[in-house]
């Protein structure tokens, strides 16, 4: 019974102690005894102890009880093992021995054995070695021979000959393989002779078919050269024999110099060498119609390195981004000529051969277009960074909106951002390499405009005072006026025209997949949501504007008390002129801007009229409460009165008093200033508390006097 299998017997309930306390594998002694000491003592724990011993005793005597039967044949069944295994001990000992020499016999068979194969191999190798040197000098001989009897210095050359000594030279090359441990110095010395001599003859059997445009026999000695294993050699002979000739005098500069069309013509010569002299070549090694050669790559392994190589040595000006205009015409004119290159790989293959060349890779990078982005940006942002950077003032606007047509910008601000913002993508300037930078520069442009837009309305303008007549230069005070509409004007504008700005430029952005586009969407919904937001704050700034140029006139409805007390006047049937003074700004407002943005003008016209008659009606309120107030203090006066003449009353009672008139002066004030929010193509109801001051000064006239 093994320890984790072992179940001790149950102790009794009143012991201190449970039995599993025991058979914990991190029982400690010392832990048990100062743990069970705090509630009872040590004589309590000891006589448990006791008695819990006595239960493992009986238990274990149960225990041997129960298994004695196995206990005594265990015992028994070893009786003369011992004697067993001595008997045993000597067959096996035999038995060993034997099976050791038959080892023995079968080792020394394996190692005979192999000793005769390897011998056996050598001497097949041997022979193999002696049949690959007789082949190898039969090689030499009959490779002498051939090339020997072909004479390359003749312009008729025969193909059929160097398709035998190709075909000789294959066999040599393979008995040099197996027997080269054999050859000496001078053997391998003459078989690299033959060699050179192969490649010449090849070379210049390739240079004239090529230039005479024998396309049956090109066929036949580009098959040579794939047969041999040397097709980098035909690259490389087209290159410096071909390709060379051809481009050294276009790729120069005093040709680039003196060339009308500058690089373009420089790349146009580049594409006649294709066209002219390597076309047919092309043709037999690229065309997927009409390939008949296999694993040549004449374009990006011949004539791309020896262009690209001399454009570096020869032209390296064309790379300096110092003049952007230049810069960007000779870099599209670049990646135009890469374009077209690009076309005559015709397989997708190809391309990818192409574009991981490592000097097509190095060729892109000598093109800084980083600098020549920085460039833009000082000549694009600083453009637009000198007019928003300045304060605004009169100057800030173009000329007057009505002479504007619907389209154009009233600011010149607004207008220097546009431009900016087209000129980012036009045709001289976009780079689509630079895309994610230009970009940011449109947004960087939109954020600086709002920018812009909340500093200018924070700026203080110059203030010219009105006084009360209303007769000083409001001209200079309605410029700042003037500027809000634009600015709101343009906000509109620039917020349609943004609606619809990755229309405009989409065909800058037609190589982007549609998931990047509606990115773009999003991000341009976004910046007009943001120009939209900026509309609010322009609109409150033209309210307090043309409030600050009628509020003022309000006050002198405090001052109409002073005009009918105690001056025998007549009952007032005509307004006062503050009445007109106050909406003469509104009238010239109206009449100014009604055409241009008739629904805006609206708008702010009920927004500033709401306002103001929330003032008029207060100063109503508080001239109607004063008159009240005197008229409670005279009633009280008379009532401490009433013992003078009656006749004196019934003299004051007779006619309008001066507080009706004040009242009725009040009500044809309110009623000429409706009738002048009328023109402006306001109903009524449209004025917010313009009916509540109506209702007053009407309450006041009818309580007080009888209109006929």
């Amino acid at each position: 019974m093994t320890e984790e299998h072992f179940v001790p017997p149950k102790a009794p309930k009143d012991l201190c102690f449970n039995e599993t306390d025991f058979i914990q594998n991190d029982f400690d002694t010392d832990a048990f005894l100062q743990e069970h000491r705090k509630n009872v003592s040590l004589e309590k724990m000891r006589d448990d102890l006791g008695v819990y011993l006595k239960i493992l005793r009986s238990a274990m005597i149960e225990l041997i009880n129960k298994d004695y039967a196995d206990f005594v044949n265990l015992s028994s069944n070893l009786i003369g093992l011992d004697k067993a295994i001595d008997n045993l001990e000597v067959p096996l000992g035999k038995l060993k021995e034997e099976v050791l020499q038959v080892q023995q016999t079968l080792d020394n068979t394996i190692s005979e054995m192999t000793e005769n194969l390897d011998k056996h191999k050598e001497i097949r190798d041997r022979k193999q070695n002696i049949h690959s040197l007789i082949r190898f000098h039969k090689s030499i001989s009959k490779m002498c021979n051939i090339l020997n009897s072909c004479d390359m210095t003749k312009i008729n050359l025969k193909p059929d000959v160097l398709e035998r000594a190709a075909t000789e030279f294959n066999q040599l090359k393979f008995h040099t393989s197996r027997c080269k441990s054999e050859l000496s110095t001078d053997q391998i010395s003459k078989m690299g002779e033959l060699d050179e001599c192969l490649k010449k003859s090849l070379s210049s059997l390739l240079i004239a078919y090529v230039n005479r445009n024998e396309t049956a026999s090109l066929i036949r000695c580009l098959r040579i050269y794939v047969s041999l294993d040397k097709v980098a050699d035909a690259e490389e002979v087209v290159r410096k024999k071909i390709v060379v000739p051809a481009v050294e005098n276009i790729i120069s500069e005093h040709t680039f110099q003196n060339d009308p069309l500058g690089l373009k013509g420089t790349y146009q010569k580049l594409e006649k060498v294709l066209d002219n002299i390597l076309r047919e070549l092309l043709e037999l090694t690229l065309q997927p119609d009409r390939i008949t050669v296999k694993g040549f790559n004449f374009l990006v392994n011949s004539y791309w390195p020896e262009v690209e190589q001399r454009i570096e040595d020869y032209l390296p000006i064309i790379f300096a981004p110092g003049n952007p205009e230049l810069f960007h015409k000779r870099y599209t004119e670049t990646l135009d000529f890469l374009l077209s290159f690009e076309r005559k790989c015709c397989t997708p293959e190809v391309v990818n051969s192409l574009k991981s060349h490592p000097q097509y890779k190095r060729f892109l990078k000598k093109w800084n277009l980083p600098v020549y982005f920085q460039i833009r940006f000082q000549e694009i942002a600083g453009t637009a960074e000198s007019v928003l950077s300045a304060n605004v003032s009169a100057a800030s606007i173009r000329k007057n909106e009505n002479s504007l047509n619907p389209d154009d910008f009233t600011l010149h601000a607004t207008n220097i951002v546009w431009d900016c913002l087209l000129r980012i993508w036009a045709k001289e300037v976009f780079l689509p390499q630079l895309l994610h930078r230009f970009w940011k520069l449109c947004l960087q442009l939109c954020s600086r405009y709002q920018e812009w837009i909340r500093n200018s309305l924070k700026q203080v303008w110059p203030v010219t005072t009105v006084n009360e007549t209303g007769r000083n230069s409001e001209v200079d005070n309605s410029q700042r006026l003037e500027f809000l509409v634009g600015l709101y004007s343009d906000i509109e504008k620039l917020s349609t025209k943004m609606s619809n700005f990755i229309i405009m430029i989409s065909d800058r952005i037609l190589f982007l997949s549609p998931d990047v586009i509606n990115l773009l969407n999003e991000c341009t919904t976004e910046t007009v949501k943001n120009l939209q937001n900026c509309q609010e704050p322009v609109t409150q700034e033209i309210i307090k504007e043309l409030l600050a140029h009628s509020a003022i006139h309000l006050r002198q409805i405090s001052d109409i008390p002073r005009l009918f007390r105690r001056t025998n006047r007549e009952v007032p049937t005509k307004p006062c002129a503050y009445v007109k003074r106050a909406l003469d700004f509104f009238t010239t407002f109206y009449a100014d801007y009604k055409k241009t943005s008739p629904q805006n003008i609206r708008q702010w016209l009920v927004l500033a009229l709401t306002a103001l008659t929330e003032q008029y009606m207060s100063c109503v309120k508080d001239v109607l409460t004063s008159i009240q107030k005197m008229e409670e203090s005279l009633r009280r006066l008379k009532k401490g009165l009433r013992d003078k003449s009656l006749g004196t009353s019934a003299t004051e009672n007779q006619g309008t008093s001066d507080d009706d008139k004040i009242r009725v002066q009040l009500y044809i004030d309110v009623l000429s200033y409706i009738e002048i929010i009328k023109d402006f193509d306001i109903k009524e109801e449209d004025v917010g508390n313009l009916k509540d001051l109506l209702e007053i000064v009407e309450a006041a006239v009818k309580n007080k006097l009888e209109l006929k």
